[in-house]
């Protein structure tokens, strides 16, 4: 006994049995335990049988044997003890997984510690899994769910099918808040593995944000244009610039240039991709500096022997370009000429701007700078014959740097209020990797004086955007009841912003592509003596670090600039547009 009592305690102890938490008991835990068992029964029969006692061999089975069924016996009735106990003492809302694959599971475990909610069944569509038992829980039918919601069995629904577009789940939380239930949308195991945590609330994705499902803009085009060629990306450390670096990975690119000004955003992109890149034998390499500063782009350009260009660099806050004019007149337009310069002098094949949806009728120093850059491409292609230049107009992008996703988030977090610039303010929107997407085909597709754009449907409230997210949180809108939920407060809008945006001046002259869902717009392009003209008053005006006198040479430029559309103008987007 003593020889079976110190071999069991070494075992035990080396198995690590004592720091398995009871409510971690898995396949894992009860291989230790299987282990432990094992050196046990060995150790019993080596002691049997060196002192030759009869049955040696039964008895170490029966010894080992009783010992694991004892180990994970005791533990369950110490777990289950333990969760009666805290059931009784808490008041958990009972709460139904609905699909029970492996996002379900997966929500199951994590809520099986909740203070807050009790999960008591799933439910699937599938008759096939209908009545089965996953992970210790039911799995009923729709029709059983109905059931228990009108009974107050089940108070809260959670949607685990990452799998469902949105018009799938849309219909399915329409349908359960009809039968006054609580409805939250579960993120996919990806979302989780790409999102970050504010203050311990899990971000929401944009994709449930936004009343569309999400663009498919995948064509074998693009990974052709980029396959093997070396593409420099400035901005690389931006929202846009960082995602078409991670998606020119996917195009089997030879090498990837990070320019950024940046030098922590171009360290933390660096080391994102890095390890992918090796993975997928794409060369990687950062280098750090303004597109402001001719010398260091052209020389960029030509050590890395550059293919293509994919120009993301721009200041794009519109409230603090409002208050940095000379800042971002050099960094957007100035910006653009000495890259744009740099890539036709180098024969650089193709040059992508990314432009905005404020370009058009600019009422903001950002819109009126980003639509003076796309004048610049334009008068850049009547100079060139090798390189091919093109632009890509997007709408708010939803998570990006300075978007309304991040603030809103951040401020439920802390239990509000969200604040709205206007109740009736509207932003045609995206996600980070439609944008992305869109700027690659445009690569793909440019012929030379391009403008494309995204038909993105109907532009979105965004004020519904801030109910939406605090839904999709886990709070309630307040109505003037309870104090704990969130409210929504109405600001005013800030200098430049309008109500409505534009993605092209004329919606007739909207043009399609090889992809229903990308538009070519064609618009007249400005003469070179204007462009000649308005560069040369911005660049002194920069030089003399005059702020007004900025604002005069946009508005030499751009007839209108400043003037916000009234209220009622319906906005010019691909979804009004005729097209040829």
């Amino acid at each position: 006994m003593p020889a079976v009592v110190v071999a069991g305690a070494l075992a035990v102890l080396a198995t690590a049995l004592p720091r398995i938490k009871l409510h971690a008991i898995e396949f894992r835990a009860i291989g230790r335990i299987g282990i432990a068992s094992l050196v046990i029964a060995l150790a019993t029969y080596g002691a049997e049988t060196i002192m030759r006692i009869a049955d040696a061999g039964q008895i170490a089975v029966a010894t080992g044997g009783l010992f694991f069924l004892i180990s994970i016996g005791a533990r369950m009735v110490a777990l289950f003890s333990l969760l009666a106990l805290r059931e009784h003492a808490l008041s958990r809302v009972p709460v139904a997984i609905y699909g029970a694959g492996s996002a379900g599971i997966r929500l199951a475990t994590a809520m099986q510690m909740s203070h807050d909610a009790r999960p008591v069944m799933f439910v699937d569509d599938n008759p096939q899994v209908q009545g089965t038992i996953v992970h210790g829980l039911p799995v009923r039918s729709a029709d059983a769910l109905r059931k228990m919601i009108s009974r107050k069995q089940v108070e809260r629904v959670l949607i685990a099918i990452p799998s469902a577009n949105y018009s799938r789940r849309a219909a399915l939380v329409k349908e359960l808040r009809e039968q006054k239930c609580d409805v939250q949308i579960a993120p996919s195991m990806a979302e989780l593995v790409r999102s970050k945590t504010i203050n311990g609330m899990p971000t929401v994705s944009p994709d449930s944000l936004l009343d569309r499902d999400n663009v498919d803009l995948d064509n074998p085009r693009v990974a052709r244009a980029y396959f093997d060629r070396v593409v420099m990306v400035t901005g690389a450390g931006g929202s846009i610039g960082s995602e078409l670096c991670r998606q020119l990975l996917e195009c089997g690119a030879r090498k990837i240039v990070l320019f950024e000004l940046s030098e922590y955003a171009l360290y933390q992109i660096d080391q994102e991709l890095g390890p992918l890149a090796r993975a997928a034998n794409v060369q990687l390499t950062t280098r750090l500096g303004s597109v402001a500063n001719p010398r260091r782009v052209a020389q960029v350009i030509e050590d890395e022997e550059v293919e293509i260009i994919l120009h993301a660099a721009a200041y794009k806050h519109v409230p603090l370009v409002e208050e940095n004019e000379v800042a971002a007149a050099q960094n957007n337009v100035i910006g653009t000429r000495v890259v744009a310069e740099a890539a036709a002098a180098a024969n650089v094949r193709r040059f992508i701007l990314v432009s905005t949806d404020k370009a058009v009728r600019p009422s903001s120093v950002m819109g009126a700078t980003k639509r003076m850059s796309e004048m610049v491409i334009q008068d850049m292609q009547t100079r060139s014959s090798v390189t091919k230049f093109a632009m890509v107009r997007f709408g708010n992008v939803l998570g990006s740097s300075g978007s309304v996703l991040p603030l809103f988030q951040e401020q439920i977090s802390v239990g509000g209020p969200v604040t709205v610039t206007h109740p009736d303010m509207r932003r045609f929107f995206m996600t980070i990797p439609e944008a992305a997407r869109l700027v690659l085909l445009a690569g793909a597709f440019a012929e030379g004086d391009d403008i494309f754009v995204l038909d993105m449907g109907e532009p979105v409230y965004i004020m519904d955007i801030a109910k939406r997210l605090i839904k999709l949180t886990g709070h309630r809108v307040y109505d003037g009841r309870n104090e704990n939920d969130i409210k929504i407060e109405i600001v005013g809008t800030r200098p430049g912003e309008k109500l409505v945006e534009e993605l092209v001046i004329d919606p007739a002259r909207l043009i399609s592509t090889q992809h229903e869902k990308i538009l070519r717009a064609h618009e007249d392009r400005p003469s070179p003596r204007l462009v000649t003209n308005a560069l040369r008053m911005l660049t002194d005006a920069i030089n003399e670090s005059d702020s007004a006198a900025v604002r005069a040479a946009l508005a030499e430029a751009l007839p209108g600039f400043g003037r916000v559309l009234p209220d009622n103008v319906v906005p010019f987007g691909p979804a009004q547009a005729t097209k040829r």
